[in-house]
């Protein structure tokens, strides 16, 4: 019989090595001689165990204790037990191992593991503190301990914890994985991401280190790298539908939604009742201009978890899309019903209610100040500001915060880059936080013209109004609104003495911290003031200026001299288009028979809803043959789809902004209704701004009138279309210089304002 003894201490040797088959078969010879003995049965459960075959070593190794009861065993059990997440079980067993082995360090950092993954941190924080008492320097348990301090809400005692464990032990990539998240939650970013780059370096095969990595690199902009740190995690983890769902949103949110699609799918095949990856497969389709496949998987997610208000709110969306606002409406209220704390269905309830035409001040200033009153109840306001220690240095600038998600391409960015240009740095010392998940060419030519640029996606709303109100801002400027990311309910913790709403929405915030809304006399006229929570400062023009294309294209002639067709044209969103407005576009065919009407928008890139836009008109006796319906294209093809429209024709009550102003100095004039609301009133803001007043009707019967009667006098319209570009250019609307200087000018004196209210 060969000594036992020898063949035990091979059988260590190559599992030890990882050469489990050997190992095996050395433990199967000992057993083979004696059936029970302790060490074979156990350390052959424990390979058991490795090898996926958990049942049947812990059967093992249960058996090698009931022979011989020790520590050992206990704590090694205790492992496999965590392992399969019998937590309760494995506590008990680590606990068995301390009480025969009361100094078993090892075994107390386990147990605190253990406690802390069972909920029980201050448990886990007594016994990890053991491990540290038994063995000092002891990296694990100062790493361990650093987790149960992050679960009891003691961030900077977790940070020091880990920093602990990587002065007793540098190479340990898990402590600085805990320790860059710990910071990343601190909000000292830069911290935060070296920790995790090291953590990636020390451990390029822990996946967990690349998920943490790409996050935060996601939420600084960095999103190609983002990207590439996700699928290094797709590689790490290639059967986890949820490292599939995560690359799809970076790619998602990254605008290569084409890409992100195969993700989710995927991780729907791995996971079939995924219910994030169904809700987040429909967004990316809706932005492919799918909305009706986009339409069964948002329903499905509901089925599958329909306690999750974003998942409603991506259904709201797409029947919006699909041309249901009232069922988007009842969409965002039910998820406001499951959560009325999430400011995301606020926005939804507050901006969908812009495409219904029965739209109520009264409703809507009721709902605004419902997300006022919740995001306030979650809020703990400022009270006091650095930025007033310096308010009696006279002749300093103002420090001016802009807060948005829309610094890029997009009507914000349109709006605000030549104003930007045109800001007095002795007056305004503008600073940008940016809540973009990316960015652009608009990006980077605007960026180097704030003092200070902070991209602040990754920060809640607490830390962001602690950041701002740190930076000593004096007047904070919401340019956003009610629209996508939007960081409204951080306002509500006043991290600025003056904050202001301005550019990025057209209707009350419903917060009360927001001190202004920034207007003019066109968009909010006498008498209307009531629909606002805040004070409204008028500006002497206009409340938004303009930056002019800079693709050089050149007006076209009138296209009804030459192909013997008046064509009316509506360029806007599909969602602005309700029954009212194709209503009212029908009767202006039907009563001008030589006519026709172009539509362009994203939307109509899906077959279904060209379809259903035919048979929209059909419905009112328009047939197919007068519409032209295209769907999206580059932007040098959309600045030629206005050679091909003789008049534009606003819809109501949501008119265009970007497009009017566009069509106009493409030499195309637009009808518009007169509103009742500063939404409605800016088809009105950008005719009386160049000039064009006769081009606003007083209502839908005049709105009617004047369309057919423009059909009647094409040398007018050639005339007008001839001259229309330079009015645009040298109107206020265009002029940045000017608007900057009343722009300016209106923030100081809100300033001296609220100086004097504070002072009071």
């Amino acid at each position: 019989m060969q000594d036992l003894a020898q063949l035990l201490n091979a059988a260590l040797a190559h599992h030890q090595a990882g050469r489990l088959a050997d190992a095996k078969a050395l433990y199967t010879r000992i057993l083979a001689q004696q059936p029970q003995h302790a060490d074979a049965l156990h350390f052959m459960g424990l390979l058991a165990c490795q090898i996926g075959q958990s049942e049947a070593g812990i059967t093992l190794m249960r058996e090698s204790i009931a022979m011989h009861a020790s520590p050992i065993y206990y704590n090694n059990l205790g492992n496999a037990l965590r392992e399969l997440a019998a937590l309760d079980d494995a506590i008990e067993a680590y606990r068995r191992a301390v009480g025969l082995k009361p100094d078993y360090f090892e075994a107390h950092n386990n147990l605190g593991n253990a406690l802390r993954e069972s909920g029980n941190a201050a448990a886990a924080l007594t016994s990890c503190a053991r491990a540290i008492e038994l063995r000092p320097g002891y990296a694990e348990a100062y790493n361990n301990l650093g987790n149960a301090l992050k679960d009891l809400g003691e961030p900077d005692a977790a940070i020091a914890a880990y920093g602990k464990a990587i002065d007793a032990k540098p190479a340990s990539a898990e402590a600085h994985l805990n320790l860059g998240v710990a910071l990343q939650a601190k909000g000292h970013g830069d911290a935060a991401l070296e920790c995790l780059r090291e953590s990636v370096k020390l451990a390029p095969q822990l996946a967990a280190a690349h998920d943490k990595l790409a996050g935060m690199l996601m939420h600084r902009g960095e999103i190609a790298d983002a990207i590439d740190a996700y699928r290094r995690v797709v590689e790490l983890s290639p059967t986890s539908a949820l490292a599939y769902n995560t690359l799809g949103n970076a790619l998602n949110g990254a605008g290569r939604v084409p890409e992100a699609v195969p993700c989710y799918e995927r991780a729907i095949a791995l996971e079939p009742d995924f219910a994030d990856a169904y809700h987040n497969l429909a967004n990316a389709l809706r932005r492919l201009n799918a909305p009706e496949r986009a339409l069964a998987f948002a329903r499905r997610a509901i089925e599958l978890r329909a306690d999750m208000p974003s998942f409603h709110n991506n259904l709201g969306t797409i029947l919006a899309d699909l041309g249901e606002p009232e069922g988007a409406l009842a969409c965002y209220r039910e998820a406001l019903a499951l959560n009325p704390d999430f400011g995301e269905s606020h926005t939804c309830v507050l901006f969908g209610q812009s495409y219904v035409p029965d739209w109520s001040p009264q409703v809507h200033l009721a709902d605004a100040r419902y997300f006022g009153e919740r995001m306030r109840a979650r809020a703990k306001p400022f009270t006091d500001w650095p930025a007033l220690a310096d308010s009696t240095r006279t002749g300093r600038a103002l420090r001016v915060g802009f807060v948005s998600a829309d610094l890029r391409k997009h009507p914000v960015g349109y709006f605000f880059e030549s104003v930007l240009t045109q800001l007095d740095r002795t007056r305004i010392e503008p600073i940008a936080y940016s809540n973009a998940l990316h960015s652009d060419e608009l990006t980077a030519r605007i960026k180097p013209r704030f003092a200070l640029w902070r991209h602040v996606a990754e920060l809640d709303d607490a830390a962001l109004a602690e950041r701002i109100r740190d930076d000593r801002i004096d007047v904070l400027v919401d340019l956003s609104g009610h629209t996508g990311r939007n960081r409204l309910p951080m306002f509500a913790w006043r991290p600025a003495p003056l904050q202001i709403s301005w550019l990025g929405y057209f209707a009350t915030t419903g917060l009360s911290e927001i001190d202004y809304v920034l207007a003019d006399p066109h968009v909010v006229p006498p008498g209307e003031e009531a629909q606002y929570t805040e004070r409204i400062w008028r500006l002497p023009d206009s409340y938004l200026c303009f930056t002019l294309p800079t693709e050089p294209v050149a007006v076209g002639t009138l296209p009804a001299l030459s192909n013997g067709c008046f064509t009316f044209g509506c360029l806007n969103n599909h969602k602005k288009l309700n029954d009212g407005v194709l209503e009212v576009w029908s009767q202006i065919l039907h009563a001008a028979p030589r006519t026709r009407l172009l539509l362009k928008n994203h939307q109509l890139g899906e077959p279904s809803i060209r379809r259903e836009t035919f048979a929209r008109f059909a419905g009112h006796g328009i047939d197919e043959s007068r519409l032209l319906l295209e769907g999206p294209s580059s932007r040098e093809q959309y600045f030629s789809t206005y050679d091909r429209v003789d008049l534009a024709l606003d819809p109501f009550p949501y008119p265009g902004g970007t497009t009017s102003v566009e069509g106009l100095w493409m030499g195309v004039p637009v009808l518009t209704r007169r509103g009742d609301r500063f939404l409605s009133h800016l088809g009105e803001l950008v005719l009386k701004t160049v000039g064009l007043p006769e081009w606003i009707a007083a209502d839908t019967d005049d709105y009617i009138a004047r369309a057919v009667a423009a059909t009647t006098d094409l040398p007018a319209l050639a005339r007008l279309r001839a001259t229309l570009r330079e009015r645009v250019e040298r109107s206020p609307l265009t002029d940045a210089r000017r608007f900057a200087g009343h722009w300016m000018t209106a923030i100081e004196q809100m300033w001296q304002a609220k100086l004097k209210e504070i002072a009071r």
